[in-house]
Formats: C-alpha cells, structure tokens, sequence
C-alpha cells in the first residue's frame, strides 16, 4: 500500500510540474505579442532631438474639384519634450517641419502632434483628430477600431464625405505579420509591419456616376517607427445641370491623397 501510495504521489507531482512547465511556456509565448515595448519598437523612439524625413505626394483637387493635381515636399518629424496631453496621459509632443523636395531650402514650422502610449495601444492625436495607431498584441490577424474615437465628419467642413460615419467602424489589421525584409521606394527596411486600415474603391464608370476612393495602409519599421502611409479619401460627385431631355453632367470631385515615404532619420 505505501509502495502504491508512493507511485501516486510520485505521478501527481510529475503531472503538476508538466502541466506548470507547459502553462509558463504559453504564457511567455503570448505574453510578448501583448507587452507594451512591443508597442514603443514601432514608433519613432521618443528621446528629444530624434527625427524622421518623408518625402510627401500630396493630391488635391482644385478648380472645384475638376482639375487634378500633385504637389510634393519634404516634411520633417523631430521629437520635442515628454508632456501632459489634455486628458492627464504622459505623452510626447512632436513637431514638423516643411521644406521642398530637395531640402535647401529653409525648414518652415508646419504643426505639431501627440504620441501617447498606454499600456496596450497607441494614440496619436493631430488637429484634434484622434487616432489609436497600434495596438496590442502585435501580430498577424490582431484588429481593433483605429477610428473609433473620430466624429461623424472628421475632416469637414472642407471635405465632407457622404460615407464619413463609417470611418469609425474601419478595422485597422495587422496584415502579413512581420516581413524580414521591405523595400520601399528603392529604401530597404528589416523588421516590418503592415496595417490595412482600409481598402474601399467604387470605380467611376461614366462622368454621370459615383465613385470613391477610401484607402489607408501604414507600414512600420522597428527600431525606426513609420516608413510609409497612404490616406486616399475622396469622390466623384455627379452634378446635373440643364433640363431633360438635354441633361449634361459636370461631375466635380472632392477629397485628398497623401503618400509619404521616409527619406532621412536619425
């Protein structure tokens, strides 16, 4: 009986170390897609002097949105000083700076913006539009509702989009997990990650119909922080003028494009 008793006892403790073994090893495994420096290695790292360039294809659409045009530039990201943002959070302000595309020419202020990191996402906020950037865990498949805390009309009243409301509801995804290796624009990164935020075409078929454009993509770097975006948000309105039957069409198209793509950092 005590020979037995032993055994038992024997396997039990074997069973109870297998099964700790096994649960800490998930928990190590998951626990670094969840930890917040996994977070911090995907933005610019925040220490005061530190910048990132982008070269900027800006998109706009003037003469009453019947012309097209491009304009480029180069705009400069440099980390300022730890604050307080105007919930209470410890943040970093950053500024940026404008210059032409060779960068000659003077480095004019162009704005600033907020980097608060939380426990379990990142939030940027810019012209009072608020953003959550990044989010744990950091991994493929991983979505959360980037836009949530935007209005019904964000960017109005300049451009006011019918669909504006379900800006809120684009569901930012960590898409491919990470790639070893991306080439952007004839720049090579290590480490990278992409986040489809959104990618809604409505093509135009005819100068009488609608159409839209909604796509957002932003690609990070480790170590580095963002390396390339694109926001491309606008529509083909149709605008009848005349009387039927000769009805003519005048569409006119409201909205913007950014591209941006890091040329320089520190």
């Amino acid at each position: 009986m005590r020979i037995s008793l032993l055994k038992s006892s024997g396997l039990f403790i074997f069973l109870i170390i297998l099964l700790t073994s096994c649960e800490k090893k998930d928990e190590v495994i998951d626990g670094t897609d969840y930890q917040k420096e996994r977070l911090t290695e995907l933005i610019i790292p925040l220490q005061k002097g530190k910048f990132i360039t982008y070269r900027v294809d800006s998109t706009v659409f003037p003469n009453f949105g019947r012309s097209t045009e491009i304009h480029s530039y180069l705009v400069k990201h440099v980390v300022d000083t730890a604050i307080t943002d105007n919930l209470g959070r410890p943040s970093f302000r950053i500024f940026t700076f404008i210059s032409d595309t060779t960068g000659s020419g003077p480095w004019q202020p162009k704005g600033s913006y907020f980097i608060t990191i939380l426990d379990d996402h990142v939030e940027l906020i810019e012209d009072n539009l608020r953003v959550v950037k990044l989010h744990t865990p950091v991994r493929n498949g991983n979505t959360w509702k980037g836009n949530t805390y935007l209005d019904e009309d964000p960017y109005g009243p300049q451009y006011s989009f019918s669909n504006d409301d379900a800006m809120a509801q684009w569901d930012f995804i960590f898409d491919g997990g990470l790639q070893p290796t991306v080439t952007i624009k004839g720049n090579t990164y290590s480490d990278v990650y992409t986040i489809s935020e959104q990618n809604d075409i409505d093509p135009v078929t005819g100068p009488s119909d609608y159409g839209s454009v909604s796509v957002s993509q932003e690609m990070y770097a480790k170590n580095i922080g963002l390396v390339y975006r694109e926001l491309t948000l606008w529509e083909q309105q149709p605008n009848p003028s005349g009387n039927p039957p000769n009805v003519m069409y005048d569409p006119f198209v409201i909205g913007f494009g950014i591209k941006m793509w890091m040329v320089d950092h520190n």
